[in-house]
């Protein structure tokens, strides 16, 4: 039992920043963004490659292909649950982007049990 302790503490230890996304938007307003349909589908059509993005929607979506296919593992634990809500919205607001969106992350839909859970842990409904 040491032993796995010892692993676990090692491998915290080891982790290099570089491994997940900036913490710099672990405290961005994702409620103001999904409480405001024009800002959310303007976010939508930017992680589509359809709109403009700003530079936080530049950066989150390189979040999304993540949240969908490897439940945010890249994610700070503050981004995990942002992304998750980002992803509950677009799927409730915006369902034919989201669709597509979806199938431009997962066109073969297999992680789609992947991405189920990841929304069931960070944004339970």
């Amino acid at each position: 039992m040491k032993f796995v302790i010892a692993l676990a503490v090692l491998a915290v230890v080891a982790a290099r920043p570089g491994e997940f996304y900036d913490d710099k938007y672990d405290n961005f307003n994702v409620d103001e963004v999904i409480e405001n349909k024009r800002l959310l589908k303007a976010y939508t059509l930017c992680f589509l490659d359809e709109g403009k993005c700003t530079p936080e929607g530049q950066d989150i979506k390189k979040w999304i292909p993540d949240g969908t296919t490897s439940s945010c593992s890249k994610c700070t634990e503050k981004q995990k649950p942002m992304v998750a809500k980002f992803i509950r919205a677009m799927i409730a607001q915006l369902p034919d982007e989201w669709g597509r969106l979806n199938k431009k992350v997962d066109p073969e839909q297999k992680y789609q049990d992947t991405l189920k859970e990841f929304l069931e842990k960070h944004a339970p409904k």
